[in-house]
């Protein structure tokens, strides 16, 4: 397959497109109330160590109390681990599946990278079709301040080829700054349904706005794409940020809404409300802090990126995540 992802690369669709429905149920059950998850624990990072099956159970066991759908973001042994333990335990969690694509111009390696990465999505979607239920491939490629821009063509021609070899939806995420431009439609139009990434906080929203921007936002993406389905694939509210971190981009100078435990407990309350009332597909970002990210041991523990999950790392819920689950049952 390698040999024809390689002479494909570029061409024209191989088949007519026929639009796929991406279904977030289980039976009758609509479990769009989803979540992300990555699954690395301190001292683990992708490439370097990852979980153990026993560890990847333990956190499918906690997420499944919630969850019923779950996303993750590359097609590599950890995630075929997570595909093992749902299938050998029986646990009742579908997952979206993440293809992670680099910026490959003039770079060999991270298109042999890509590649593999694709390969790799298109195995694991149809060995496990019971548990997989969309493929998403690439992660923020297209907006403008992606580190890991990648050219469009390029991105097509990876999205051609899963779907091409695969049968369930197909999609790609990035951040509604690209989904709102003339540009999206290119992409848009080689996809089952869109994934946007919004995020009020790191918009300079306060939790007084944060859900209406949410929604007017959500609804502009919407009006740029009336024939998708679009769904919400990330958003959240950190507990804890570097605020003296300044600069272009940089979140001291980016965040303006109140960062905390209780901040995080409203947002969660607030957007529990507005995704059900719409029933709106919603992967909240996310189950576990992760230490690695964000530059891992170089920097302190208040960096943002460490700071998303309703989970600390060591697989405790926070007490924002406590509130809102005991105040969202009353």
């Amino acid at each position: 397959m390698a040999a024809e992802l390689n002479q494909q690369a570029g061409f024209g669709r191989a088949e007519p497109f026929e639009q796929r429905e991406f279904k977030p149920y289980l039976g009758d059950k609509w479990i769009g109330q989803a979540v992300s998850y990555g699954c690395y624990r301190k001292g683990q990072a992708p490439g370097v160590a990852g979980p153990s099956k026993a560890e990847i159970l333990e956190d499918l066991k906690i997420m499944v109390e919630h969850w019923n759908l779950i996303r993750v973001y590359n097609a590599d042994d950890d995630t075929q681990r997570i595909l093992e333990v749902i299938r050998e335990h029986d646990i009742v969690i579908k997952v979206m599946l993440g293809v992670w694509l680099e910026n490959e111009t003039n770079s060999v390696s991270a298109k042999a990278s890509n590649q593999r990465n694709v390969l790799r999505g298109i195995e694991l979607a149809n060995a496990y079709p019971d548990i997989v239920v969309a493929i998403n491939v690439g992660n923020e490629t297209q907006v403008y301040w992606s580190w890991h821009r990648m050219e469009q063509k390029a991105l097509i021609a990876y999205i051609r080829e899963v779907r091409h070899h695969s049968r369930v939806p197909v999609t790609t995420a990035d951040d509604y700054n690209f989904w709102n431009k003339p540009e999206s439609q290119a992409v848009a139009a080689e996809l089952d349904f869109i994934v946007t990434h919004i995020y009020p906080l790191w918009n300079g929203k306060t939790l007084d706005n944060a859900i209406h921007w949410l929604d007017s936002t959500f609804a502009e993406v919407q009006k740029h794409h009336p024939d998708k389905l679009l769904v919400l694939g990330e958003i959240g509210w950190a507990t804890d940020y570097n605020a003296e971190k300044m600069g272009d981009g940089e979140q001291g100078t980016l965040v303006r809404g109140e960062v905390s435990y209780a901040a995080q407990a409203r947002f969660l309350l607030e957007l529990d409300t507005w995704v059900r009332s719409g029933s709106i597909t919603t992967f909240l970002f996310e189950v576990f802090d992760e230490s690695w990210k964000g530059g891992g041991d170089d920097t302190g523990p208040n960096e943002i990126e460490k700071n998303w999950g309703v989970f600390y790392e060591d697989r405790s819920p926070k007490q924002s995540f406590a509130t809102y689950l005991r105040t969202k049952h009353k």
